[in-house]
């Protein structure tokens, strides 16, 4: 794919989904940057920044491992996450290595960067910010709640979500390869605790809105209990919206959910809930939308098909 040697993808977002689609892009000619929250405050990464004042690992570990291009075994050592009584339980060996490199360079992004060197990543990985983020929920009852990891608990609908401190700035040259990149994908990952928190950052978000690049929302193929408890499709677009300050969509790519219920069986009325397509309040929203089974199941979890989701956005940049 000659055409896409020299295009410039910024994904944003965090976890398992996002490292899964990168997994996919990492295999084309483009210049691939990874923008990924830091507002992780529960097991290992809160306890890394309770002891040791450091952004939160977890979701840069995994997005780092997703990209790296080294033996099996070194990728699954540096995932690997201890058991046992002692102070390493629940631990993974990547977030002491991100730690223990913070504790080095005295920077966390210097220790990232050093970091996918020892990877040989694909890539680029920036934290949309060289801080920790707190992150908290209004719910529709008007109660707020602190914290990345107690937000999906409560049970209720989330009104809004925002961050602390409300002027945290990101990198330097985060906001410069935000406006010149060709594509910016959204998502796929928990909508409110993985994807929103890094355009609740000021900089960033004005950079995403000034952006020329195509905008894609990756969406997600289940609702989530405590976050989007059976959210439609359209609803998780909205939510985008609304954090953003306005429309910015260009694409959204959504799983047929019909075709995959038939394929694998799956009935309408249990968990998990898929995300239903109310297509015509999405396309009244997004200028295009895109239906394709990209499901799978792995080992009992529903699961974005990577090739198929990185093929399409191949195909969609080419065009553009």
């Amino acid at each position: 794919m000659q055409s896409t040697a020299m295009k410039r993808v910024v994904v944003f977002g965090g976890g398992t989904g996002l490292s899964n689609i990168l997994r996919g892009l990492k295999r084309y000619p483009i210049e691939l940057t990874a923008i990924v929250t830091v507002a992780d405050d529960g097991g290992s990464s809160g306890r890394l920044f309770d002891q040791y004042n450091v952004p939160p690992p977890g979701d840069i570990r995994q997005v780092m491992a997703a990209l790296s291009d080294v033996e099996p075994m070194i990728e699954k050592m540096f995932q690997h996450r201890f058991e046992g009584s002692d102070g390493l339980k629940g631990h993974s060996l990547g977030n002491l290595m991100l730690t223990a490199l913070t504790t080095i360079t005295g920077d966390f992004a210097r220790a990232v960067e050093q970091m996918g060197v020892v990877l040989n990543i694909k890539g680029t990985v920036l934290p949309a910010a060289n801080q920790r983020i707190t992150l908290h929920a209004e719910l529709e009852d008007g109660s707020i709640i602190t914290g990345e990891s107690k937000i999906p608990l409560y049970g209720r609908k989330i009104r809004n979500v925002f961050i602390t401190p409300q002027d945290v700035k990101p990198l330097p040259e985060t906001a410069d390869t935000i406006k010149n990149a060709d594509l910016i994908v959204f998502g796929p990952g928990s909508l409110y605790t993985s994807t929103l928190p890094t355009l609740l950052v000021q900089d960033i978000r004005e950079a995403v809105l000034e952006s020329t690049a195509k905008k894609v929302y990756v969406g997600n193929l289940t609702t989530q209990r405590g976050e989007t408890y059976r959210y439609t499709a359209s609803e998780h677009v909205q939510a985008l919206y609304d954090h953003a300050g306005e429309p910015f969509l260009d694409a959204v790519l959504v799983n047929n959910a019909e075709a995959f219920r038939r394929t694998h069986n799956l009935s309408e009325n249990e968990e998990p809930w898929l995300v239903e397509n109310d297509l015509e309040i999405l396309q009244s929203l997004v200028p295009e939308v895109f239906v394709q089974e990209i499901a799978t199941i792995l080992d009992g979890t529903i699961m974005h098909k990577t090739m198929e989701v990185s093929d399409m956005l191949m195909r969609y940049i080419e065009r553009t």
